[in-house]
């Protein structure tokens, strides 16, 4: 415990004076240790007063970040004797000396999950005591929702934490935690060893939030748009962390072989592929499906096709749904998500500045557009657009939007249906990400997440078990849906 506020989150240590507190993000003592620490104090000597305008660095322990107040920066440079990086190697040995005992009560802990992981009512609020937040960095909520909506595909989440982890291939550095700065080369990060990591952090029964700062400074790396502490957009992140994940995967990360998961999807053939930059992963595995985009010439009748390979399908609220903002109002029919897709697969004709190049009339001319499914993946990521644009500006769309739990079909959007078994085609929601208070550039992102057949809700650092009924009044922002094993139930939406 720290000695101020008594707090075992996030302790930093003063690399001037040893003494241990609370980093920013909790109650910020570790800050208010520097600015007591430069307060002039009268009738000192000079080096009294030089001594005490140190204290100005201090280490996460967590991570192993060095970090300048009066830089307002991390940092990564050393002293001469190299003191700073003794002193990490200190604590990187107290910790893995520990590992084992650590590890022991997990596991136990795990053994008694059965028990532990029953409702728990505090003060009449049902709280989870089996899953671990994600601390909120700053203005990372966007981050936090996705990552913990991510951790709870099963397919998905359990392919990374199998990867065999960076360390224990290096001889020196076996066992040991890595840690990562802004400073760094982009040569020395992996955003799959940070994801790898963080997700096996989550759902091990820990109370205490997981700081994933590791991962963070990976994104600020080879993420520019990313960098600062302003909010972000969780639709944006996700494609470029997906993207990125993809890309790394590629270059062989690990050396680790095809999974039986590519390995399936290899005997897809050269059309119905759904790569997304070469050469399949489980990212592409997983989340790729495949479009078909037909546009006909309304005046000679051509028609062109295109196939194009998706991660998630964007799909527009209706207009004539934009202002029923709740399940309960009484103002006309409630939006469904079967509308929105309806809309995103319906024939439409394109206005004047979206005239279609003929090639055979040999100019632009009027044209309709339809979208068509080809191949539906195996976890189906819908964005629901929560922004459309007018003349001049840009306006939140706050409408409710009804989405099943189980049983969403998607065989009438199926280009060929007829080759598809009916289990085939059916999904059930694993998680949504909220976007609550909703403004433009702003805005704060939870998620609800099903695990072994419970509801959770994970807001940054704070995890609770929740009831279907709270999950369907959600307005949704993301949906990801996992197809569904053939299996008896015939429910649909």
């Amino acid at each position: 415990f720290l000695l101020v506020c008594r707090s075992n989150k996030s302790p930093w240590v003063c690399l001037t004076c040893s003494s241990v507190h609370c980093g920013r993000y909790v109650n910020g003592h570790a800050k208010k240790h520097y600015e007591d620490a430069q307060v002039p104090l009268t009738n000192h000597k000079k080096s009294e007063k030089q001594d005490k305008a140190q204290h100005t660095v201090c280490m996460d322990c967590s991570s192993y970040s060095t970090y300048c107040y009066r830089c307002d920066d991390f940092v990564v440079n050393d002293t001469k004797l190299g003191l700073v990086q003794k002193v990490r190697e200190h604590l990187q040995n107290l910790e893995n000396s520990a590992f084992t005992a650590d590890r022991h009560r997990k596991r136990k802990l795990l053994e008694n999950s059965s028990l532990n992981s029953k409702l728990l009512k505090v003060n009449g609020s049902t709280t989870a005591i089996c899953a671990t937040g994600l601390r909120n960095l700053g203005n990372t909520c966007f981050m936090n929702a996705i990552l913990q909506s991510l951790s709870n595909i099963e397919q998905f989440c359990c392919y990374f934490k199998e990867l065999p982890a960076v360390e224990l291939r290096n001889g020196k550095t076996a066992g040991r935690r890595t840690y990562h700065t802004r400073s760094q080369g982009d040569n020395n990060v992996s955003l799959v060893e940070e994801f790898r990591k963080t997700l096996c952090a989550l759902w091990q029964g820990s109370q205490t939030a997981f700081s994933p700062e590791s991962l963070f400074y990976v994104v600020w790396k080879i993420m520019p748009n990313f960098r600062g502490y302003q909010q972000q957009d969780a639709h944006e992140f996700m494609r470029y962390l997906l993207d990125h994940l993809h890309l790394e995967l590629q270059g062989g990360f690990n050396g680790v072989s095809c999974s039986p998961i590519l390995q399936e999807n290899s005997t897809l053939s050269a059309s119905n592929k759904c790569c997304i930059n070469g050469a399949s992963t489980v990212v592409t595995a997983i989340f790729g499906g495949i479009l078909q985009n037909e546009v006909n010439c309304l005046i000679c009748g051509t028609e062109s096709r295109k196939f194009d390979p998706f991660l998630d399908l964007s799909l527009d609220i209706p207009s004539q749904f934009r202002n029923k903002r709740s399940k309960n109002q009484e103002n006309g029919p409630v939006c469904s998500l079967r509308d929105c897709l309806r809309s995103f697969t319906d024939l439409e004709e394109l206005d004047e500045t979206e005239l279609y190049m003929c090639h055979k009339c040999k100019k632009k001319q009027k044209s309709t557009k339809k979208f068509w499914i080809q191949k539906l993946p195996k976890v189906l990521c819908l964005h629901l657009k929560r922004f459309h644009w007018t003349a001049y500006l840009r306006n939140k769309v706050d409408t409710y939007v009804e989405f099943p739990l189980r049983g969403l079909d998607m065989k009438c959007y199926l280009l060929e249906p007829e080759n598809s078994g009916p289990e085939n085609c059916l999904y059930d929601l694993a998680a949504v990400v909220l976007r609550n208070n909703i403004r433009v550039g702003s805005g704060h992102y939870t998620a609800y997440a099903t695990h072994e057949g419970r509801w959770f809700h994970f807001n940054d650092s704070t995890v609770t078990l929740t009831e279907e009924d709270t999950v369907v009044k959600a307005k949704a922002y993301i949906l990801f849906y996992v197809e569904r094993q053939a299996r008896a139930g015939s429910d649909k939406l």
